[in-house]
């Protein structure tokens, strides 16, 4: 009987630990699409360090970050628990497409504007050697990213669902920031 208890108290310590430790420190997430390319493809595997989203940081210029799309509700720690791998296969909830990988084009203060199919930010246009092809948007007036927000868009532009259409991602959305893998360079 001591045997099986102790298997339970190692098994729910295990259980415990992975579930803090992708809650709040870091987590796998898949690429869900093309939106991404040429720098991430559809179905590849990511790791994303969430101390950003734990601690508050805003994410730098040009880092590859997950958001929450659905920035029209708030959210609240139990999401961030019903979205952890674990918690997803034990209420086989799986992928509910919700979560998009983007890269940080615009943070608080920032005025933006498209044109000459480039993105400028604070009169400045970007370079972005990472983009799949020219940009094929333009948008009338410029834009100003408001305070705890960040404005994010695909590498592939012409064909990305990103703050154009769901608007500025509130930074409790930003739910942490691609780590580089080593293996990949």
């Amino acid at each position: 009987m001591k045997e099986v208890l102790g298997w339970i108290r190692s098994i729910t310590f295990a259980v415990v630990f992975a579930l803090v430790l992708g809650i709040f420190v870091f987590q796998p997430f898949k690429v869900d699409g093309h939106s991404m390319d040429p720098t991430l493809q559809d179905e590849q595997r990511i790791y994303v360090s969430k101390l950003s989203h734990t601690f508050s940081y805003l994410p730098d210029y040009g880092d590859i970050v997950v958001i929450d799309s659905r920035v029209e509700r708030n959210r609240t720690l139990m999401d961030d628990i019903m979205g952890h791998p674990l918690v997803s296969l034990a209420t086989g909830q799986g992928d509910d497409h919700t979560m998009y990988v983007k890269r940080v084009i615009g943070r608080p203060g920032d005025v933006l504007e498209f044109k000459d199919n480039k993105v400028y930010r604070n009169g400045e246009a970007l370079n972005e050697p990472y983009i799949k092809e020219t940009m094929d948007y333009v948008a009338d007036g410029k834009i100003t990213v408001p305070a705890d927000h960040v404005f994010v868009m695909g590498d592939n532009r012409n064909h990305s669902t990103d703050s154009r259409d769901i608007g500025f991602i509130p930074l409790d959305h930003v739910m942490g920031t691609m780590i580089e893998n080593p293996l990949n360079k």
